[in-house]
This record gives structure tokens, C-alpha cells and sequence, in this order.
């Protein structure tokens, strides 16, 4: 099973809203591994790794958020790490 990792930035309203929460959700849903933290500029970040249909589909999840998040904008970058599980990480 090959992992492939991304690097998201997701912009808009999605800081108060349970985003990161959601990410969590989704991503022990999905078998993602991985973690998510908000920014001090408003966004929320987050590497995610797993299988490709398991990020896409978390991809997909993200563009979108939870109901009351309102994203304008998902960034995503290749990137590289491997991660035990999917965790919360502090504000930087």
C-alpha cells in the first residue's frame, strides 16, 4: 500500500467553528494519519498521510468543512513525514 502526504492550508471561516475537530473525525474515519492546528493568521493547517483514495477523499471533505465553516480557500502542496495516528496541535 503505497502513503502519500499532503500539506493543506485552509482559509476563510474556519477558526470558531470546529474545523479541526472535524478534520479529526474525518481523518480517524478514513484511516488518515497525520495532524491539524489552527494559525495565528485565521487558517487551519494540517499534513495529512495515508492512502491516495483515503486523501483524496479527505481532500474533498476539506474544501468543505463542517456546516458552519465557510472555506474560500484550500492550498494543498505535497509534502513528506509518517505519522502514528492523527493528532490536535497548538496554535503557531
Amino acid at each position: 500500500m503505497h502513503t502519500i502526504v499532503k500539506q493543506l492550508r485552509v482559509e476563510g471561516r474556519v477558526q470558531g467553528v470546529g474545523f479541526r475537530q472535524f478534520m479529526l473525525r474525518t481523518a480517524r474515519e478514513l484511516g488518515i494519519t497525520g495532524w491539524v492546528r489552527n494559525r495565528r493568521d485565521g487558517s487551519v493547517e494540517a499534513v495529512i498521510a495515508g492512502t491516495s483514495e483515503a486523501v483524496h477523499a479527505m481532500l474533498e471533505r476539506a474544501r468543505h468543512g463542517p456546516p458552519q465553516a465557510m472555506v474560500s480557500d484550500l492550498v494543498i502542496a505535497d509534502a513528506t513525514g509518517g505519522f502514528a495516528k492523527f493528532e490536535m496541535r497548538a496554535t503557531e
